[in-house]
C-alpha cells in the first residue's frame, strides 16, 4: 500500500501500485464510484484462511474498516464471522454475513443491550465498571447466559505514531490498564481483547505481542482466549506469512490460550479502487504555476482518511509527490494537485506526476481505498456517495450493486 495511515502517514512513490487495477477500464463503472476487486478480495481471504488454519487460530472481519454486505458471500468462505464497534454493526454482522459476532463498544447504552445480546456471541466490556453495571441488566435478558464475555486491555504499548489512531496512547479511552488486576478481577470473563496497532507489519505485531506476554502474562491462567485485535497487514505481497504463522503457533503452544484475530483493512488491501472525473482544470495563481484539477471524488466526503492521516492515494499512470509541495517549486506541465468539488478548501486528494495531464471528461483511479473509505462517507456540501461495484479481473466483468441519489442525501436529516 501506499502509506501506514495509522503509523506513520508518510506516502511514499510507487510507480505501479499493488493489486490489479492497472487492468481496470474506468470508464464501465459510473463517476464516482468505489470499485472492489473480487480476485483480489478472495486471495486476501484465502491467505488470512491460511492463518487460521495453520496458526490454529480464530479470524473475524472487522465490519469498522469494511462492512459491503455484497461481498459476504466471499468472505463468509473464509473468515470465521465479523466484529462489530456498537449495535448496528452487531446487526449487520448478524443479518448480512456469516458466522460469530464479536462486539466492543466503549460506551454501552442499556436501552440497546437486548438487542445487541440478540445480535453478538461475544460481548466485550471496556472496564471493570462498565461490566459491574451492566451485569445485573445482562442477568434479565434471554439469551445472555450464551455471551462470552471479554474485557478489553490497554497494553501500554505504543506502535502508532499519530495520536488519533493509538488506541494505547496517553489519555486513551479504549481498555483499562491490566498490570494491576489478578487472577481473580477477571473471573466473570472468559477472554482478554488488545487492540494496540494500525495498517502495521509483523515486526510491530510481534513487539506488541512480547509486550502483552511481559505485563499481561501473570492474567493467562485466568482466561482462555486472548484477542489480539487488528492493524496488521497480514496479506500484503511481502507479508512474511509463514513467520507469522510460526510465530502464533508457538505462542498458542507456550500459554495455551486460543487466539482471535480481527483484520479490518487486510480483508481488503488492494481489493479497492476509487474512479473519479475530472471536473476542471485550472491555475492556482492567476494563470501561473501548476494546474490544479477538480474531481467528483472529495476526500473529505469520499476518503476522510485522506485527511486525518494525512496520506496520498496512489493514482494510476501518476507519481506521487509530498503534499508539502507548493506551486511556486512546480516547473513540470504534468504535475496537478487534485481535489474535490466541495467548497473546504482543504479537500485535496493529493498532488501527483503524471504520464500526461488528464483532461476534462478523463477518468481518474486512486487504489487502496476499498477500506475505511465507504464506511466514513458523507454528503457534506451536497456532494452524492459513490456508487459501489464489483470487479471480478479474472473475466473483467463488473456488477453495479449499490447507487445513492437525491432522497439518501434529502432524508438524512429528517423528513419534508
Amino acid at each position: 500500500m501506499n502509506t501506514a495511515r495509522g503509523s506513520s502517514g508518510k506516502a511514499h512513490k510507487r510507480v505501479l501500485p499493488q493489486g490489479n487495477f492497472h487492468r481496470f477500464d474506468p470508464s464501465s463503472v459510473p463517476s464516482p464510484c468505489l470499485v472492489i476487486d473480487q480476485e483480489r478480495l478472495e486471495e486476501n481471504s484465502r491467505r488470512l484462511a491460511r492463518l487460521r488454519d495453520e496458526a490454529g487460530c480464530k479470524v473475524l472481519l472487522a465490519l469498522k474498516a469494511f462492512a459491503l454486505p455484497a461481498c459476504a458471500p466471499i468472505l463468509d468462505r473464509y473468515l470465521d464471522g465479523t466484529a462489530a464497534s456498537g449495535l448496528w454493526e452487531a446487526k449487520l454482522g448478524r443479518e448480512a454475513f456469516g458466522g460469530e459476532v464479536h462486539t466492543y463498544a466503549p460506551g454501552l447504552k442499556p436501552a440497546e443491550l437486548p438487542e445487541m445480546v440478540a445480535s453478538t456471541d461475544a460481548l466485550i466490556f471496556n472496564s471493570l465498571g462498565q461490566y459491574h453495571r451492566f451485569a445485573p441488566l445482562l442477568a434479565n435478558i434471554d439469551g445472555s447466559e450464551r455471551l462470552h464475555l471479554g474485557l478489553r486491555i490497554n497494553p501500554r504499548h505504543q506502535e502508532v505514531e499519530n495520536a488519533l489512531y493509538d488506541p494505547a496512547g496517553p489519555w486513551s479511552r479504549l481498555g483499562i490498564d491490566g498490570a494491576t488486576l489478578s487472577p481473580d478481577d477477571l473471573e466473570p470473563f472468559s477472554f482478554l481483547h488488545i487492540h494496540a496497532l494500525c495498517d502495521h507489519a509483523f515486526e510491530a505485531f510481534a513487539r506488541m505481542v512480547a509486550a502483552i506476554e511481559a505485563r499481561l502474562g501473570h492474567l493467562f491462567e485466568a482466561i482462555e482466549e486472548i484477542n489480539l485485535g487488528g492493524g496488521v497487514l497480514w496479506t500484503d505481497d511481502d507479508f512474511p506469512l509463514d513467520e507469522a504463522i510460526a510465530f502464533l503457533t508457538d505462542f498458542r503452544a507456550r500459554t495455551g490460550l486460543r487466539i482471535t484475530l480481527e483484520p479490518g483493512t487486510a480483508v481488503a488491501l488492494h481489493a479497492g479502487a476509487m474512479v473519479g472525473e475530472v471536473l476542471d482544470v485550472m491555475t492556482a495563481d492567476q494563470g501561473v504555476g501548476a494546474p490544479v484539477i477538480v474531481t467528483d471524488l472529495s476526500a473529505t466526503c469520499h476518503m476522510p482518511d485522506a485527511l486525518e492521516a494525512p496520506f496520498t492515494p496512489d493514482c494510476l499512470n501518476a507519481e506521487t509527490l509530498p503534499r508539502t509541495l507548493r506551486p511556486n517549486e512546480v516547473n513540470d506541465p504534468n504535475i496537478a494537485r487534485v481535489g474535490g468539488p466541495t467548497c473546504l478548501a482543504g479537500d485535496t486528494i493529493g498532488t501527483y506526476r503524471f504520464n500526461l495531464l488528464p483532461q476534462i471528461g478523463e477518468r481518474l483511479v486512486f487504489t487502496d481505498l476499498g477500506y475505511y473509505t465507504t464506511v466514513k462517507g458523507t454528503t457534506f456540501n451536497g456532494t452524492p456517495l459513490p456508487a459501489i461495484a464489483l470487479w471480478d479481473s479474472r473475466k473483467d466483468a463488473v456488477e453495479i450493486v449499490a447507487t445513492f441519489g437525491w432522497n439518501d442525501f434529502a432524508t438524512r436529516l429528517g423528513p419534508f
